[in-house]
């Protein structure tokens, strides 16, 4: 006899099946059952200097469309103590402002559709809508899923914009504005005709939502 066969196995509840977790239409994309069309963008929302943030793909689903964006910021002629200033706000570890300056605006995106309607992720958390709240009045913006780097030279950082519901055809506009950064309102013309066609190319994963 072995020396742990002389103690009783130890008993264990069954787990309880988890219930799994579908994000309103609003929120995000559909998690599980569908694969989305992928559409090429490659544009500049912004190119300076010390600031490139580019609009790099779409991943169209049926009930909307995630852009992806990413962004580059440069240092310039700042001394260690303002270049520390500006990785505390890009990374939102306090307000960090330069010195004598005191913080305007974090990273902001904004939709304007073709009859005029619009939305602004800078009415909602960074992180997207809480779970508790109602269906809102489309269209919304949310930047979801971020991240980044940096280091002495350079700061990086991606992110995806949900866009809900599926943009309407005809010219889609997209704008963003970081003035912390010296990045003014600024917009770029999106195809919203070519996001609404990719939509017929959405596949579903099984033939009935919900089947296993």
């Amino acid at each position: 006899m072995t020396f742990f066969q002389s103690f009783p196995v130890p008993h264990s509840e069954p787990r309880p099946r988890s219930t799994r977790h579908e994000p309103p239409p609003w929120m995000g994309p559909p998690t599980y059952y569908e694969l989305p069309a992928a559409v090429h963008l490659g544009r500049f929302l912004h190119r300076s200097p010390s600031l490139v943030m580019a609009v790099r793909s779409a991943e169209v689903f049926s009930t909307g469309c995630s852009v992806s964006l990413s962004w580059l910021i440069r240092r310039g002629e700042q001394d260690d103590e303002d270049w520390s200033a500006l990785h505390s706000m890009f990374f939102q570890f306090g307000p960090g402002p330069l010195r004598g300056q005191t913080r305007t605006t974090g990273l902001m995106f904004g939709i304007e559709l073709p009859d005029g309607s619009k939305a602004s992720s800078g009415l909602h958390s960074p992180y997207g809508f809480r779970g508790n709240e109602k269906e809102p009045e489309p269209p919304t913006i949310v930047l979801n899923n971020g991240g980044g780097g940096g280091g002495e030279d350079e700061l990086t950082g991606t992110g995806n914009l949900w866009i809900w519901p599926l943009p309407p055809a005809g010219e889609l506009r997209l704008l963003a504005q970081w003035l912390d950064f010296g990045l003014p309102e600024t917009s770029v013309v999106l195809d919203g005709t070519k996001l609404r066609e990719a939509a017929t190319n959405v596949q579903m994963n099984w033939p009935e939502k919900g089947s296993a």
